[in-house]
């Protein structure tokens, strides 16, 4: 049990004093980049779906 209190302490000492945390602004400038970045890459996603479908579909009338 007494190394667990240790790790507990240890890792409690670590959180509060050797991590340095992001400031609000920071967080929010970074969340901006995430929901940015996921709309660009889901519109790329869906413009290859969107292209490969209608190909798919060309193929398949040429042998109906």
């Amino acid at each position: 049990m007494g190394k667990f209190r240790t790790y507990i302490d240890e890792t409690t000492n670590e959180l509060f004093h050797k991590v340095s945390w992001p400031t609000w602004s920071e967080l929010q400038g970074s969340a901006i980049v995430v929901m940015i970045a996921s709309v660009i890459i889901a519109f790329i996603i869906f413009v290859m779906d969107f292209t490969f479908n209608k190909g798919m579909e060309a193929i398949y009338h040429l042998f109906l």
